[in-house]
């Protein structure tokens, strides 16, 4: 019987302080590995760190080439390797393009793609020696357009396309990399949305966006932990047959498109 000890795979997260990050966290640490999260949000990680036995964490703006080369750094410096790469950092901000400031546009272009761009290659050496697994967090918006959304659907529609690019030219260096394309999560990021977008009325916004989907008077918002749930699942070695999918976990609502 072997004595060596078992050792944990390492997936770094982004976005680690959001309510989808949160959830990726948790779902990874009671699976066996090793976290290490990011985010802009320094108290949001202090937070994490008191629910969750995280490997590290450093609080930066990823939006920066060199600020995502320092994170992968400390990745490998408080754990040793890589096995997996979850890009969850995420923004939004919509209106009529014509009344689009370009601060906002920058802002979600840069959080939604640029980053996750550069955390890929920063991360791409790495994930080479352990032969590793890349998710991107898109989005539905990324398969189809939203009224008054077209700087996030540029981003997310960007985001699923570099997927899958990526895909064909890490695939010889047994590295994998999906995108995973949700609706509508339940998360902190939603309540901005309805608050600073929903005219005065957030259930008014609530409702319109629920109304989009083919459950009519079932449908109900998609919880963080069902994103998560598939974005571990393709981490597995039971997922090694899947690089450059787009996987819809969005109640169908691009069935039709």
């Amino acid at each position: 019987m072997s004595t060596e000890p078992k050792i944990s795979p390492v997936v770094l997260i982004t976005g680690a302080a959001g309510g989808l990050g949160s959830a990726l966290a948790a779902r990874f640490v009671a699976g066996g590995w090793a976290v290490f999260a990011t985010d802009a949000n320094a108290t949001g990680l202090a937070e994490l760190g008191q629910r969750h036995a995280l490997v590290g964490n450093l609080a930066t703006d990823i939006r920066k080439p060199a600020n995502c080369n320092a994170v992968v750094t400390a990745v490998i410096e408080a754990a040793g390797r890589l096995d997996a790469l979850i890009n969850a950092a995420g923004v939004w901000r919509e209106g009529p393009v014509e009344a689009f400031s370009e601060e906002d546009f920058d802002l979600v272009l840069d959080v939604n793609l640029k980053a996750s761009f550069f955390m890929c290659a920063a991360a791409i050496v790495h994930l080479r020696q352990t032969r590793g697994a890349i998710v991107n967090i898109s989005s539905d918006a990324g398969r189809q357009g939203n009224p008054n959304a077209a700087a996030y659907c540029a981003s997310k529609g960007g985001l699923s396309m570099f997927t899958k690019a990526l895909a064909l030219d890490l695939a010889p260096y047994g590295v994998r990399c999906n995108a995973v394309s949700p609706g509508d999560i339940e998360t902190p990021m939603l309540k901005f949305q309805a608050e600073h977008y929903g005219n005065g009325d957030p259930d008014a916004y609530y409702r319109e966006l629920l109304g989009k989907y083919p459950q009519g008077d079932q449908a109900r918002f998609i919880q963080p932990e069902e994103v998560a749930e598939l974005a571990f699942f393709l981490c597995q070695p039971g997922a090694r047959s899947i690089t450059g999918a787009d996987l819809a976990i969005d109640q169908g609502i691009s069935a039709g498109h």
